[in-house]
């Protein structure tokens, strides 16, 4: 299996995002649905973006090694903040977690006025990919 992390030039590069990611060869997908801040008795652990970003991650972590999978096989990520929150404590959260890995997936992020629960400030999906063999 090969995974390519495509920026051409023409489009802006971000060590953040790749603008697109392809996979070739015989793989496993893994499609993580939106994950929030809360911990496993479903509480919400605070009412800070930072801390629900870092928690969702945790979660969204949780849910790819059960599915033998880990943060650098996320292929794109889809993120939804609610309107009126710091994005920059958002991000900060997820550069802790990606830490010093290279090539970084595509992002899509959504601004919202909301998510399922009103205390909700984010949501974190997923789509990663392993070779079929691992």
């Amino acid at each position: 299996m090969t995974v390519v992390h495509h920026n051409p030039a023409g489009v802006p590069r971000n060590p953040a995002f790749s603008q697109a990611v392809s996979v070739q060869g015989p793989s496993r997908t893994i499609y993580v649905g939106g994950q929030n801040g809360v911990v496993a008795d479903g509480s919400i652990v605070s009412d800070d973006i930072g801390a629900q970003t870092a928690r969702a991650l945790e979660n969204l972590e949780t849910v790819l090694a059960a599915a033998g999978a880990a943060l650098e096989n996320v292929v794109t990520w889809s993120i939804s903040i609610v309107e009126g929150q710091d994005v920059a404590e958002a991000f900060a959260a997820f550069q802790r977690a990606w830490g010093d890995r290279l090539d970084p997936p595509a992002i899509s992020l959504s601004i919202v006025t909301g998510l399922a629960n009103p205390r909700f400030l984010v949501e974190i999906g997923a789509t990663a990919v392993r070779g079929a063999d691992e």
